[in-house]
């Protein structure tokens, strides 16, 4: 049974793939991006079309989260370091009695 407006399944079975000639997509590929009329007698955009573009934004997009998530982690352990070791500095120049 057919559904409509439901996304078609893959050829890889749901799969998702990505080799590594695979490029990411830059913000000028999305604005400029067009799709093919649908097929003579239909209205509107090929789906099937469609549907892999949007797979294709979805993908970069996770792509660009994971990383962004990546960077926050790596600012948080620098940043705590840092306070730890200005920290230590104060310690140490207390117990020394004297200021820098």
């Amino acid at each position: 049974m057919s559904v409509r407006n439901s996304r078609p399944t893959p050829a890889s079975g749901g799969v998702t793939y990505r080799s590594t000639a695979y490029t990411s997509l830059l913000p000028w590929q999305v604005r400029e991006r067009r799709f093919p009329p649908a097929r003579l007698g239909r209205r509107g955009l090929a789906p099937v079309e469609v549907y892999a573009f949007l797979d294709r934004v979805a993908v970069d997009m996770a792509a660009v989260y994971a990383a962004l998530a990546e960077s926050r982690r790596e600012a948080a352990l620098v940043k705590d370091a840092l306070r730890r070791w200005q920290s230590a500095q104060a310690r140490a120049g207390g117990a020394e009695g004297g200021h820098r």
